[in-house]
């Protein structure tokens, strides 16, 4: 397996101080963030440098009923090759659910949700990865994702779940130890028991990463320092095997270069802690065949997709919270999922926070309680505003004139032209419409 080295999450917020850190082998992207003939200039000086990048997706929904989209494999892919990446990485999640399987409106979640660690989920997971692998000009590598919840009825451990789909598929790992220590905090699981259950020779490289404890729930937020707790869960997996890279992820808060390179000195240090500690003993094992194994049956996927549905709709429209769930975690996700698509929606958006300033997110969180995500953000923040303006807000009429003018002109299927005497047309037929 490639020797990736230390490695850094490269986001548009600190292209800079990424470009001057020290001992930076490779960076990842996400990549739906990227368009494959229009790459950031900061990632071509990096390529230019030696600098392996590596797409990570965040869209496919793997664990999803559903089987990959092609479209979205297509633009995997095509990231992939503009970037001439070693491999491509995903995650074990569910991003959106409903549909046909269901004869329901499909619904998005905008986050990444876990999968059921059930045969049927796996069966479909297995199958959902043969897919994509097929259809990538690269290696596929899956990573484990942080949960705030809970499925009812699971039938196999963490580290059982990844055992088995790595043995399955021959797909390789992302093994996030911080998400680790989230299920930990979360979910009462034993890292240590995850770690000894894993395959370790199918991992690509390992991701490092800060977050933060509120009322009991650990928040993945990317945000905030790595502690020590996920540090020594590193160390641990040091211990048992030599990962062939580590990545360090900051999606918010973005520090100075200087506390980065601190936080980078730390993972490094923990990485040698570990390899102290397993000193001359042999801990890898051989890589595994992947088995051959039938398609998911047609049940299992209708099984998951009814499941999965349930769960995403009573987290995004309020529905019923499903048998078994524990229903003040689901809350807590619930609002989480409507906090996210706030903020989201401001940086994909940021005219509606400028133009509504302080009322921007009340609005935004009353609007979520009411209407479920059914395509992306952008989507997201056009109907937001459609529906404000249908409610009748703003008060102000300033404000809603302004909303107004920034809704039509994106919703329309070309830009409006601001040819003066087109603007005097407009104008004017606003004017006699309110006669």
């Amino acid at each position: 397996m490639e020797r990736l080295g230390t490695g850094i999450g490269w986001r548009p917020e600190m292209a800079d101080a990424v470009e001057h850190l020290p001992g930076i082998d490779w960076v990842e992207a996400v990549a739906e963030n990227l368009c494959p003939g229009h790459l950031p200039e900061s990632l071509l000086r990096l390529r230019e440098r030696g600098v392996t990048v590596i797409p990570h997706g965040v869209s496919l929904g793997l664990g999803g009923a559903d089987r990959p989209d092609e479209g979205r494999l297509t633009a995997l892919a095509e990231r992939a090759e503009a970037l001439g990446s070693p491999l491509v990485t995903e995650h074990i999640a569910f991003v959106r659910a409903g549909g046909p399987l269901t004869a329901s409106p499909l619904l998005e979640a905008g986050h990444l949700l876990p999968v059921p660690r059930t045969r049927d989920a796996l069966d479909v997971l297995c199958e959902n990865i043969r897919i994509a692998q097929d259809a990538l000009p690269v290696p596929l590598a899956v990573e484990n994702i942080a949960a705030l919840l809970a499925w009812p009825g699971e039938e196999l451990s963490e580290g059982q779940f990844l055992y088995e789909l790595a043995d399955r598929t021959g797909v390789r790992l992302l093994i996030d130890v911080a998400n680790l220590h989230t299920n930990h905090v979360n979910r009462g699981e034993d890292p240590a028991k995850a770690l000894a259950e894993l395959p370790v020779e199918a991992i690509a490289y390992v991701h490092v990463a800060g977050g933060v404890e509120r009322d009991g729930v650990w928040h993945d937020s990317h945000a905030h320092p790595v502690p020590a707790p996920v540090l020594g869960i590193l160390t641990d997996l040091a211990s048992r095997v030599s990962p062939p890279g580590v990545l360090l992820e900051r999606d918010d808060n973005f520090p100075e270069a200087a506390e980065l390179e601190r936080e980078l000195t730390s993972i490094r240090g923990a990485l040698d802690s570990g390899r102290a500690r397993s000193a001359g003993e042999a801990r890898r094992t051989a890589a595994a065949t992947p088995a051959a194994a039938p398609r998911a049956p047609a049940a299992a996927r209708q099984r998951l997709a009814l499941a999965e549905t349930a769960l995403l709709s009573a987290l995004v429209a309020g529905t019923p919270v499903p048998e078994g769930f524990d229903r003040v975690r689901l809350g807590v996700q619930a609002r989480a999922l409507g906090a996210k698509r706030a903020d989201v929606v401001a940086k994909v958006a940021p005219e509606l926070p400028e133009i509504l300033g302080d009322a921007y997110r009340p609005a935004f969180l009353a609007y979520t309680h009411r209407h479920p995500m059914t395509s992306g953000y952008r989507r997201d923040a056009l109907d937001f505003a459609g529906q404000l303006l249908l409610s009748g807000g703003p008060e102000n009429a300033e404000v809603r004139r302004e909303l107004r003018e920034w809704w039509l002109e994106r919703s329309g299927p070309a830009p409006r032209s601001t040819r003066p005497a087109v603007r005097l047309a407009r104008a004017t037929r606003r004017v006699l419409l309110r006669r």
